[in-house]
């Protein structure tokens, strides 16, 4: 079974985004991320849980977040 992801506890998302570019506040490490909108994307899907079972066994989401997992942004669960 794919690995299935979560925001890490105490993430709002905070950001703000022009140009297809996005810069965003961890509030858990208090570190700031440039990422791209597509990334940020993906992090709304993932807190809205709107990604479907099949969406999990994609290896390049799966890629990604491990990603954003040494960020502190998200864990698996």
């Amino acid at each position: 079974m794919p690995q299935q992801w979560q925001l890490v506890a105490g993430q709002s998302l905070l950001h703000r985004s022009w140009d297809g570019q996005v810069v965003l506040y961890n509030e858990v490490s208090g570190a700031t991320h440039l990422l791209d909108q597509a990334t940020l994307d993906l992090l709304h899907a993932l807190r809205a849980g709107d990604l479907a079972p099949e969406d999990w066994a994609d290896a390049e989401l799966q890629l990604a977040l491990a990603g954003l997992r040494k960020l502190y942004l998200v864990e698996p669960c």
